[in-house]
């Protein structure tokens, strides 16, 4: 096949292009330039979009043997990307950066681009597998080693878009084998460190850069009730579960600590409450996909005429790094709703939710409403 080798300047991604190489494909190598000023981009913090990462990738490849070009996609990753992770918080949701970068930019504006182009393919160096089913259904899973599998952050993938994915490190055991073989091919980024970071946000002060651009002014902190404990500088300063920082200055009811529970920026609010409140029942989503074929082709869960989908037993992951929890998943009124078998906490509306049989990856959800195991009080 003709593929584009998304080139970081990362060592995964060197060598994923190098194997889809020796797989007898026609590779190229590209870099995405996701900002006009590029070099802004590393203050101390350690991102992956930068000059000198251009230069890494351009290295790999000239060892690789491959063509290298740098395609512009600061536009549109600052309008898909740092826009909607401004407009997510200033409505009170926590958006995944990283996500909505794979859905609108690698897999969505670079895979167009590659396609129109005339190339089968985009490979990256993301730990994950795509299989072939017994129909020759493309279908996400799990890499091979838990430990640095990044499935969960290519949930957001859409049956056409892994027909023409390509994961060359899928089934490697482990990031120590990755490193140890760019060293053997001669890759100056064999111990470059990991990325980590929002790209955009070099320092990694995420509250003093959102104070920044969204702004922040003086609000109510509520209990559940709504009676007013006190006030806070900035609804957006605030994460759920936060317990430090309250200043509300007097106990609860009961003597026990107080915990962040909802962060409201269209009112400026935010809800305090017992820890056991941040237990969840119930998390749901209006925007939702599936990875491949969906829970009722795959004969996994049965459809009804109103278009809802019959409960399925899964398993639900809420971060990158999260361990799966089981539970239910069913399609209610236009809506993906995951009920855990046990109580989940630490949820937040915005946050993405992937949906798993196995170690497929069969959907996600965009998190909107959550509801508490514990009742209010009445």
């Amino acid at each position: 096949m003709k593929v584009v080798a998304a080139m970081s300047g990362g060592v995964d991604s060197a060598v994923a292009a190098a194997r889809a190489v020796e797989a007898g494909h026609e590779v190229v190598g590209v870099h995405l330039a996701l900002s006009r000023m590029p070099g802004t981009l590393r203050t101390g913090a350690r991102g992956c979009c930068t000059i000198e990462d251009s230069m890494d990738a351009q290295r790999a490849a000239n060892i690789i043997g491959i063509p290298y070009y740098v395609w512009d996609f600061s536009e549109r990753f600052k309008l898909d990307v740092v826009e909607d992770f401004i407009d997510e918080y200033a409505a009170g949701r926590t958006p995944n950066p990283c996500m909505r970068c794979n859905e609108r930019i690698k897999f969505s504006a670079l895979l167009e681009k590659a396609l129109a182009l005339g190339f089968d393919a985009v490979a990256t160096g993301h730990y994950a597998d795509v299989r072939r089913d017994a129909n020759g259904n493309a279908e996400l899973h799990r890499a091979a080693t838990w430990a640095k599998d990044q499935s969960y952050v290519l949930g957001v993938l859409t049956a056409d878009q892994l027909e023409h994915s390509l994961f060359p490190l899928g089934s490697t055991p482990s990031k120590a084998e990755v490193r140890a073989e760019a060293a053997a091919r001669g890759f100056s980024v064999a111990n470059k460190p990991d990325s980590h970071d929002i790209c955009f946000i070099p320092d990694g002060n995420t509250r003093g850069w959102l104070a920044e651009k969204v702004g922040a002014e003086q609000g109510e902190i509520l209990d559940r009730s709504g009676k007013v404990l006190g006030t806070h500088q900035g609804a957006l300063a605030f994460t759920i579960g936060q317990r430090k920082g309250l200043s509300i200055g007097y106990p609860s009811d009961d003597g026990m600590p107080r915990f962040v529970l909802e962060v409201q920026p269209k009112t400026n609010t935010v809800v305090v409450g017992p820890k056991e409140a941040l237990d969840l029942s119930e998390l749901a989503g209006t925007k939702f996909t599936w990875a491949g074929l969906g829970p009722v082709e795959s004969g996994i869960a049965e459809a009804h005429a109103d278009g809802s989908i019959t409960p399925f037993d899964c398993e639900v992951q809420i971060r990158a790094h999260a361990d799966p929890v089981a539970a239910v998943v069913s399609v209610e009124s236009g809506e993906m709703v995951i009920r855990p078998v046990e109580p989940i906490n630490g949820v937040s509306p915005g946050q993405t939710a992937v949906v798993y049989v196995g170690t497929r990856v069969l959907g996600q959800c965009t998190i909107a409403r959550t509801v508490s195991a514990v009742a209010v009080p009445a």
